[in-house]
């Protein structure tokens, strides 16, 4: 643990995304910093303590990367962009913690604050880094192009509204501004809204 802080700088870097018992559930959303201070321990026996009682199923999220960094790797044309997260959602069996905001943020985030409000690439350009380059890097057949005979994925955004709205904090948050949603040709997304629609399938990566 304290080569751990020696990395970060500061404990207030490492914020408590789950746990598994309502014991512990106000933790979710804070640092282990500010859950020291909130149950008058050091970092370390609040961090220990914690994880012997949840039996180690925490989950966490480290702030280690810089902006300036982010946005360089973002605008260098090799670079694709994706979610590296996994299914949730705001009810249900997939409600569960604190969950990185990028769950339901990452590619509003993208093209309201990188590209409409700082311009770092064109939009055309980014439209690439969101859709075939993806494609390409995981062997999707037939996708992350609107070409003839491909499957029409399509997402229709608004670029004068989109924007993520998740939260650390609160991060089962829908983004603004996606009006339409269409998976294998169907709109499953409608003005905004869920039409019931489950038209997806399991993709995997195709032999070259």
């Amino acid at each position: 643990l304290a080569e751990q802080e020696k990395k970060l700088g500061s404990w207030a870097k490492v914020v408590i995304s789950s746990v598994v018992t309502e014991k512990n559930k106000t933790f979710e959303g804070k640092s282990v910093l500010a859950g020291a201070k909130e149950t008058g321990k050091n970092p370390y026996d609040f961090m220990k303590d914690l994880l012997i009682e949840e039996r180690n199923r925490v989950g966490m999220v480290i702030f280690m990367m810089k902006e300036a960094n982010l946005k360089r790797i973002l605008a260098h044309p090799l670079v694709g962009v994706g979610t590296d997260g996994s299914a949730v959602a705001p009810y249900g069996l997939l409600h569960r913690g604190k969950p990185h905001p990028r769950h339901y943020g990452t590619f509003p985030r993208v093209l309201g604050k990188y590209i409409r409000e700082e311009k770092i690439v064109p939009l055309p350009e980014m439209m690439r880094k969101i859709t075939s380059i993806p494609a390409q890097k995981f062997g999707l057949g037939k996708r992350g192009t609107l070409k003839s005979g491909y499957f029409a994925d399509i997402v229709i955004f608004d670029q004068d509204k989109v924007i993520d709205k998740a939260t650390w904090t609160d991060p089962h948050q829908y983004p603004e501004g996606i009006e339409y949603v269409l998976v294998n040709g169907r709109v499953v997304i409608k003005e905004g809204e869920h039409t019931g629609d489950l038209p997806g399938k399991v993709l995997r990566k195709e032999k070259v």
